[in-house]
């Protein structure tokens, strides 16, 4: 067994690891090497973080303290997390969040992590889960439009601007996360905070600037109109807010 341990330890600090600590306002990130992890005390100071990684599906945990605004955040993924823990203290303003990835020009916003946690004795003036979906990329900015040819005195006409492009529309919100918690049933209803609202759309892509025209331009002879400006191009529309997810809440 203790080889087992120590070969265990060389592929993972947390492998065998009875007691995680996070300490206060710092960052700990639980390895990303199994699937399934098992600890007999998890306790994360005033204002600490932990993360589980994507591919982590089970966290079992004996003891689990949050201090003051500690959090544990759960890194989007395709398959649920599972959360069994046997006793929980949290304090005032601590928080489980599974909130999905906002998107990017090069990537769709993330929706929220599906959830299943289940918590036999519950200590805490408030259970606070954030699992909403991830906002969605603003849409493209629409190019300008160029500028009009200035005026030559042998041919004394401008040229007009051109006219902007438009910008694209914003793209959609993702899904809010589907959560269910199985909590002892003496704990008060009025206390469970959980959200799971669908992402905001991505904001509208504005069009872009029009193009000046040539500039008036005074000759020997005579004077040269400026030509005219282009149009601005239209903006986009927002993108569509996600699905909002759903709560399921069983009593012990």
């Amino acid at each position: 067994m203790r080889k087992l341990c120590l070969l265990a330890a060389l592929i993972s600090p947390f492998a065998c690891a009875q007691v995680v600590s996070v300490e206060t306002n710092s960052l700990m990130r639980l390895p990303n090497t199994a699937s399934t992890l098992q600890l007999e005390k998890l306790e994360v100071a005033d204002y600490g973080t932990l993360l589980i990684p994507s591919n982590v599906t089970e966290v079992t945990v004996g003891e689990l303290r949050l201090g003051r605004d500690a959090r544990i955040a759960i890194v989007p993924g395709e398959q649920p997390l599972e959360l069994k823990i046997s006793r929980a203290n949290l304090s005032e303003g601590s928080l489980i969040t599974a909130r999905g990835a906002p998107g990017t020009y090069l990537k769709p916003a993330r929706s929220g992590r599906n959830l299943n946690v289940l918590i036999k004795s519950l200590n805490a003036p408030k259970l606070t889960v954030d699992a909403r979906g991830g906002a969605g990329a603003p849409g493209f900015v629409g190019l300008d439009g160029a500028n009009g040819e200035e005026p030559g005195c042998t041919w004394g006409q401008a040229g007009h601007g051109f006219d902007g492009s438009n910008g694209s529309d914003g793209q959609p919100g993702a899904a809010g996360a589907l959560v269910r918690l199985q909590v002892p049933r003496d704990y008060p209803a009025e206390q469970i905070k959980v959200q799971v609202a669908g992402g905001a759309g991505g904001l509208a892509g504005p069009g872009g600037k029009p193009g000046a025209g040539g500039k008036a331009k005074g000759c020997l002879v005579y004077k040269a109109d400026g030509g005219k400006s282009g149009r601005p191009g239209a903006d986009g529309q927002p993108g569509p807010a996600g699905a909002a997810g759903s709560v399921t809440v069983q009593r012990l």
